[in-house]
């Protein structure tokens, strides 16, 4: 007999909600067999434990769940390592590009805070800084009127 898992025993394992696992299963990432009175009870196959630790490690890895998908997929194909591999390696030279690049966007509102910071830091400075004591300034000498 082949090891089979509940949907609660898979939920248990990789700390998921049975909520989670139902979710993958309607997208096609898992396929369990229906048992019980209306094929009410899933039964999960070691396959299926497979493709589901294969599914949490692409989103680790910030993949969408279409691509962990795409790269499962691949893997039900006959036993063309190759061509797994190659796909693979494309699907992660695409996402490593978008994520250099929202690096650079990160990195770049990261220097324009900077900027912002210093700018205010100095008018506050500016503005907390004791001002000058004004120097008194002298009266006008009086002018005397009688000798005009």
């Amino acid at each position: 007999m082949s090891t089979t898992f509940s949907i609660g025993d898979l939920a248990r394992e990789f700390d998921l909600t049975t909520r989670a696992i139902r979710f993958y299963e309607d997208l096609g990432l898992l396929q369990p067999e229906r048992t019980g009175p209306l094929g009410r009870n899933r039964v999960y196959s070691v396959r299926d434990r497979t493709r589901l630790k294969l599914t949490l490690r692409a989103k680790r890895l910030g993949l969408s769940l279409t691509e962990a998908k795409d790269i499962i997929e691949t893997y039900d194909s006959p036993r063309d390592t190759g061509m797994q591999l190659t796909k693979f390696l494309t699907v992660l030279d695409l996402h490593r590009a978008r994520i250099e690049e929202q690096m650079a966007d990160l990195q770049a509102n990261l220097d324009e805070i900077k900027v912002h910071q210093r700018d205010a830091r100095a008018l506050l400075a500016k503005a907390q800084a004791p001002s000058p004591t004004p120097k008194a300034k002298k009266a006008p000498a009086a002018v005397n009127t009688d000798v005009l």
